[in-house]
């Protein structure tokens, strides 16, 4: 007998040749897969290779015109493109989900995943009930997506019966319901029911320690977090980049700099691949944990910085107040998105910078980024700190021609800009307008009439706000009394400052105080307000000061002046707003001596008098100006008519309040 192995060895290879498919064959492919014809297997083929809502359009007319619309696995596909895909078409799945007489399984979970993953979980449980309804047995893909709908709108209740449900048909103790269920407990702030689930999981995933170590992280618990990291690690788990970007977060939410460099350590030590997004994380911590250099290092490590790298980039300079280097960074930007210049926008109007804002919003316009709500909002508070009516009222128009629906916050900035640019009557209107209005409403509406005096009409809409059930807080009150001082309605802003308190509950604070006793000064109630300030529970500001400094200047009453400076000195003994007031007080008691000690006090202690800066609009241009400024091009020519106004004015007789020119004079004679 001839060996075996070396009749093997020496055999020539075994050949199968490659037959073509007879069509009987063919047929019995498709009948396995469920398709009658090649041309519904064609048609199949197309879907799996479908790549948008147009071309799945397309592939649906061909079903249609070659008399495949019965095809179960065909609409199924469609169904499931439209439903789940990122290109797909939720509206459109739902078109052909109501054609379908009976729908299957697949395309319920499919049609329940779609709306689950997007802004309609109610509707995704409204399915999983036409679902039971119709004696379709839900499955294990259906209950992770019918809980994530549960964790999207906070159903708690609804949860626990989806989840017997799941228990009852013996998929309760699959991992991925389990984890759904998780995020149930977490998106309802039940985190200790969420650990308790965690812990008797039998086989955890990545999925489990990753929804534990978020839910931790969401609420600043770092220590836990970081606790199930190390016990993740120590079960020898891969990390992602899920993991290390919730690790990243509650450092930074807490502001915790040490956990996160120890992460980020712990990314360059292992080596580990990190996207994007993770890198951006690491980014924002350092910023909001004050490590700018961190954050250069890290920034400039990127080798891909997309829109967010920049933008984070630039807000941790502006936050650390380099506006110049947030600036320089914000242009070398390859691509803007609306983000970024809302970022920069805000930057610029927090230090007060509110015409830098108003010409980049100006260049973002000109860049053709449509602004949103939140841009609106930081112009509109830019345009209000310094007066710009008319870039206020291009605005408004914005709003009101391109069909936007303001919402309550941007009604308030409206509000806020006209009023405090002057123009109460369109401020009211709009306040009259707005449906629905929120507590911060109806306190922007009675401040703006207190600012401009209308006390009566601030009280008249307090009361509306009573009537409408809105119950007012300490700002209310603080307006409501400025509203009183203001129009020298002294006896409502007694009983409004006993009824805060009698009827509310509400402990008058500084603010309130203040308002009173300035109320009281102007009235010339001087012994009142003294009282009041000797029974104050708290220690008297500045401010409170202040306001009885200007009361005493008012009513002439000097000597309680000078009892007050020994007050603000010891307050704030380098104040040159309140030394100069009291030196112009005794001016105009022509008591030269005071005047001399006050400036030698000023002068001995170092304390320079500050320009205070105006703006006028003129021709929708903003001017800024203060006392004695000679930087206008015009500037001679304007001094020149203020001296022939005087000069007219005294030849007519009129009396010129000149008492702030007392201080400005060398020599005190």
């Amino acid at each position: 007998m001839p060996n075996s192995c070396s009749s093997l060895s020496n055999a020539r290879p075994l050949v199968v040749p490659r037959l073509k498919p007879s069509l009987f064959h063919r047929r019995a492919i498709q009948s396995s897969l469920g398709f009658e014809s090649s041309a519904a297997q064609t048609l199949h083929n197309r879907l799996e290779r479908c790549s948008s809502v147009r071309e799945l359009k397309a592939i649906h007319a061909q079903i249609i015109f070659r008399g495949l619309a019965h095809e179960i696995l065909l609409l199924g596909k469609l169904i499931s493109f439209c439903a789940v895909d990122d290109a797909g078409d939720l509206a459109y799945a739902r078109y052909l989900f109501d054609k379908m007489r009976e729908p299957n399984r697949f395309m319920y979970n499919s049609l329940i995943r779609g709306y689950s993953n997007n802004e309609g979980p109610l509707e995704a449980l409204l399915l999983y009930r036409r679902m039971i309804g119709s004696g379709i047995s839900p499955n294990e893909f259906t209950f992770p997506f019918v809980l994530k709908a549960c964790a999207g709108e906070s159903l708690y209740w609804v949860s626990v019966l989806v989840h017997s449900q799941a228990v009852k048909l013996g998929f309760g103790f699959q991992v991925c319901v389990q984890n759904a269920l998780i995020t149930v407990y977490l998106s309802c702030g039940l985190v200790g029911d969420a650990r308790k689930l965690f812990d008797e999981i039998a086989d955890r995933t990545l999925v489990s320690w990753n929804l534990m170590i978020g839910g931790y992280s969401k609420i600043g618990c770092s220590m836990e977090a970081f606790r199930l990291f190390e016990e993740m690690r120590t079960s020898g788990l891969q990390i992602d980049e899920f993991t290390l970007a919730n690790l990243i977060s509650v450092s930074s939410q807490t502001v915790q700099l040490d956990l996160g460099k120890y992460v980020h350590l712990y990314i360059e030590v292992t080596g580990v691949e990190v996207d994007v997004i993770v890198s951006n994380s690491l980014l924002d911590m350092y910023a909001k944990c004050g490590d700018l250099r961190s954050a250069e290092a890290v920034f400039s490590k990127i080798p891909k910085k997309d829109v967010v790298s920049w933008t984070t980039m630039a807000n941790a300079y502006a936050n650390h107040g380099s506006l110049a280097l947030a600036q320089q960074c914000f242009d070398q930007m390859p691509k803007k998105n609306v983000v970024s210049w809302n970022s920069l926008i805000s930057s610029y109007v927090q230090f007060g910078r509110c015409k830098e804002a108003l010409n980049l919003f100006r260049r973002m316009c000109g860049s053709r980024v449509v602004p949103d709500e939140t841009t609106l909002i930081a112009v509109l508070s830019a345009c209000s700190h310094i007066g710009d009516a008319a870039t206020g009222k291009e605005i408004y128009i914005y709003i009101s021609k391109s069909g936007i629906r303001p919402s309550v916050t941007l009604s308030n900035a409206l509000m806020t800009m006209f009023g405090k640019c002057g123009a109460v009557e369109i401020a009211v209107d709009i306040f009259k307008k707005m449906k629905p209005r929120n507590l911060v409403s109806w306190n922007v509406a009675i401040g703006i009439l207190a600012l401009h005096g209308c006390g009566v009409e601030a009280i008249k809409l307090f009361e509306d706000m009573e009537a409408s059930g809105i119950v007012p807080n300490e700002i209310t009150f603080t307006g409501l009394l400025s509203a009183c001082s203001h129009s020298g309605l002294i006896e409502m802003g007694r009983y409004y400052f006993q009824r805060m308190s009698s009827a509310y509950g509400i402990s008058p604070e500084i603010e309130h105080y203040a308002c009173l006793i300035d109320l009281l000064g102007r009235g010339g109630f001087l012994e009142e307000a003294l009282g009041l300030i000797g029974n104050m529970p708290m220690r008297p500001d500045i401010v409170t000061w202040g306001a009885l400094l200007a009361a005493c200047r008012t009513h002439h009453y000097w000597e309680i002046g000078k009892s007050i400076l020994k007050q603000l000195l010891e307050l704030l003994p380098h104040s040159s707003g309140l030394c100069v007031l009291l030196s112009n007080l005794y001016a105009e008691a022509r008591r030269w001596d005071d005047v001399r000690k006050i400036r030698k006090i000023m002068n001995e202690s170092g304390i320079a008098k500050c320009r205070a800066i105006s703006f006028i609009e003129i021709d929708g241009n903003v001017y800024e100006f203060m006392v004695d400024d000679k930087r206008g091009e015009m500037s001679s020519s304007l001094y020149l008519v203020l001296d022939q106004l005087t000069d007219h004015l005294k030849f007519e007789g009129c009396p010129c309040n000149l008492s702030g020119a007392y201080w400005e004079a060398e020599d005190v004679q």
